[in-house]
């Protein structure tokens, strides 16, 4: 542990497991405390946060409803007092097909958690942070498929390419308000989580230049570096964490 966020207090959602609980525990070990939230799995939350002792607390949250957000909020700020640091990572596949066969409710229910989600953890992220002196980092977790389609994954794509527009237009947002509340996109590529059928890894795996997936602490580590004040000048800007896959 180097310290690089002590003394900061950050919100992770869906970090129950995978990308969202390492980076909640790689917070915690550079110093932050740490609130994770998920809304289906309680336990594996739970679970995460009290790993991290005092370090942490867990609350659960539907992270597509607007009074959940202030209610994670009111927690962390009553535990820890204010907030630095906010990590939009909770986030749903949703079903893949072609695009005229999705319902309208399949639709809805990948952009509600994907993009409204998302939405409501800048909007009331950037409230607290002004409540603490007008300065954090927000990161919003997208994915390289908001750089590019999946033509079987309309919805997704969709939501996660308007997660990496959202960033860019908040970031100018709080830019030109004076704040120093820094607001950026990270953009995993393949990752091994549990996620990922057996049946189609030796064939993501021969997609990767550097010929292999990436481990969730991957993805946490570019986390670390955004939501310290090494990051003190990315803004608006989007970092992708593939393998090569993009190049």
């Amino acid at each position: 542990m180097s310290n690089r966020l002590d003394g900061k207090v950050a919100i992770v959602t869906g970090a129950a497991a995978g990308i969202g609980k390492a980076i909640a525990e790689g917070f915690a070990r550079e110093g932050a405390k740490v609130v994770v939230t998920a809304d289906h799995n309680v336990d594996g939350g739970t679970a995460v946060a009290d790993s991290l002792g005092d370090a942490g607390l867990f609350v659960q949250q539907n992270v597509a409803e607007e009074a959940d957000w202030q209610k994670v909020i009111d927690a962390t700020t009553d535990k820890f007092g204010h907030v630095d640091i906010v990590v939009n990572n909770a986030g749903i596949g949703g079903h893949n097909g072609s695009i005229e066969d999705f319902s309208l409710e399949d639709w809805q229910k990948v952009i509600d958690v994907n993009l409204t989600g998302n939405f409501l953890g800048v909007k009331h992220g950037i409230n607290a942070m002004k409540a603490n002196g007008g300065k954090g980092s927000i990161i919003n977790v997208s994915s390289v498929a908001g750089l590019r389609g999946l033509p079987m994954a309309a919805p997704y794509s969709a939501s996660k390419g308007g997660s990496r527009l959202l960033t860019k237009a908040a970031a100018l947002s709080v830019a030109n308000e004076g704040l120093a509340i820094r607001i950026n996109s990270v953009h995993p590529g393949w990752v091994d989580t549990a996620i990922i059928p057996e049946q189609v890894r030796d064939a993501v795996t021969k997609t990767i230049p550097m010929g292999h997936m990436g481990q969730p602490e991957d993805i946490a580590n570019m986390c670390i570096f955004l939501a310290s004040d090494e990051a003190a000048y990315a803004t608006g800007a989007e970092f992708v964490v593939d393998g090569g896959q993009n190049a």
